[in-house]
Parts: C-alpha cells; structure tokens; sequence
C-alpha cells in the first residue's frame, strides 16, 4: 500500500516472518582463537519490545510493515508505549495489548490513504493517540493536533510525542472541541475522530474545526451506514455535505476500515444559547431599575 507524502522503504525492514528481508548472507562464523572468551551482543531495542507484546504478531508483520514502511520502527516503539504505560494508565484495556497492531495501530494508520498531502489534521477526542499519533508516524507530512479534555490523557500524549520525536509535527492541545473552536487548531484541513460519539454530535463537534472545504474523517463500525441514513439532515444543517462512506486497508485488513467523510460546505454560525429562566428574570428586574426610576419618584412625590 502506498500512502501518500510518505517515500517507501527502499528495502523492507527485517522480519522473522520474513526470510527474504534479511540481506546479509548466511556465513560460518567459528570462534576466532585471539577471542575466546568473547561475550554475545546484547538483545537490540526490537528484541526487548518484543518481550512486552510491542511487535505484531508474525502473521501480521507483512500488513504492518506494508502499512508504516521505512517508519515501522517507530511504530513499534508506539506500540510498546501502548503495551506498557497505555495499560497501566488505564489508556488501553489489558485485552486490547495482545491486538493492538490489527484492531488499533493498522487499523488507524490505513485512513491515511485517503488524507492529502501535507495536509493539517486536528485529531478530536485523541485518548492514547488513536488515531492522531498513529497518522503522524505513518505520514511525516502531515502537522497533527491532538485535541484531548483530559489532563492524565494529554500527559500521556505529550510524553509519547516527545519519546517518539514528533515534536516538529504534532502538538497537544488540552480541551473539548468545541473549546477550541477559535484557538490555533481550527481551520484544519481534516479532522479525525474515533469512537468519539454518534455521527450528529461528532459533526457538530468537529466541522466548526475545519476550514470551508475541509472534511471530517470519523472512524465507524458496522453501523456506519445507519449512522449516515439517521444522521444525514441534522449534518446538512451544520453545514456539511452528503456523508460518503470508504473502506480503507483492503486488501491489508479484514475487514477493512470504515471511514465516514463529510465535507464542510459551509460555515454555520451555531445558535446563540438560550439564557436561563433564572438569567432573564435577572434581565427584566435590571431593566425595570433602570427604565423606572422616574416612576419611582412619583412613588415617593406621592407619599
């Protein structure tokens, strides 16, 4: 699979599953006699990831080096991030470590064939990083912001950025979407969100941070479709077109991922909150002060 503003590995990265990756020829290697007492080299850095559940499982390592390329390495380094203190923190379920190359990391990074490039993408509701670290480890190109409310989760997020050396192309932003609105973020190219929430409320959270032409790219399950057939008049009047649906990684997944795209045609003001009963009885006992002071005179002429 080839992704866009990302230049392919000019020879894949090893593999175990994968005899044809290694290019160094098989040799004997007897002891040489001035060394006998020569000590192994010590396990590398994928070895030692290995040891806590980091790299995919041999039956996938084909798709996920296909996925992430020259950048896989740090995709594992991602994964082993996730493994550790995802779980512990309470980030990633325990059950999720085992499959977090095929149901999480694959699965986010192939929405990138369908992002442009160089674009600018603000990630809603990041959590651990699903699916904005993942984009900007398996698309260089791309200026990421993750958008996250929680503060145990953007601690996490800014350690995992500088750890893996994204800092010149992702930021953490700690707030809801709708907080941001009119901060830096905003006017993205395309905004991402995953598990996040129903399709109406994710485009009236995400759309007002696109630009006129941007799009918002919602990770969905199965019941995409539904989503978009319920959903469809209250996106219209956000300003967003007939959702589209893709089905990215085929061919890499199965299944593939399912992406719903809703373009931003328009800006949309959104409505002014109604004042509370509390808040306009406030309002017309101010105005009858300041309208009825000469009433009140004649109240005291009188007595």
């Amino acid at each position: 699979m080839a992704f866009p503003g990302r230049k392919p590995s000019s020879a894949a990265p090893a593999s175990p599953a994968s005899p044809a990756s290694s290019s160094v020829p098989s040799r004997p290697s007897p002891p040489s006699p001035a060394s006998p007492a020569s000590t192994p080299p010590s396990p590398s850095p994928p070895a030692a990831s290995d040891s806590v559940g980091a790299a995919p499982p041999a039956e996938f390592a084909a798709e996920a080096e296909r996925v992430f390329g020259d950048r896989f390495g740090l995709a594992v380094e991602y994964a082993r991030l996730l493994v550790t203190d995802g779980v512990v923190r309470g980030l990633i379920g325990p059950r999720e470590a085992p499959r977090i190359w095929e149901r999480h990391l694959v699965n986010c990074a192939v929405m990138a064939e369908i992002i442009p490039i160089g674009a600018s993408v603000v990630d809603v509701g990041s959590g651990a990083g699903l699916p904005g670290i993942v984009l900007a480890v398996a698309r260089p190109d791309l200026s990421i912001a993750l958008v996250e409310p929680l503060a145990r989760r953007t601690a996490f997020l800014s350690e995992a950025v500088t750890a893996l050396g994204l800092e010149s192309t992702v930021t953490v932003v700690r707030g809801r979407a709708e907080d941001v609105v009119d901060g830096p973020p905003a006017g993205a190219d395309v905004v991402t969100a995953r598990a996040v929430a129903p399709l109406d409320r994710l485009a009236g959270w995400c759309l007002p941070l696109a630009r006129t032409g941007g799009r918002l790219l919602a990770l969905k399950g199965s019941s995409a479709a539904d989503e978009v057939a319920e959903h469809r008049a209250v996106i219209a009047s956000l300003g967003g077109a007939a959702p589209v649906l893709h089905a990215c990684g085929v061919g890499v997944i199965d299944p593939p991922t399912t992406v719903v795209e809703i373009v931003k045609e328009r800006e949309v003001v959104p409505p002014r909150p109604k004042p509370s009963s509390r808040a306009e009885a406030q309002g017309r006992g101010t105005g009858g002060r300041a309208g009825g002071r000469d009433s009140g005179r004649r109240r005291t002429r009188r007595g």
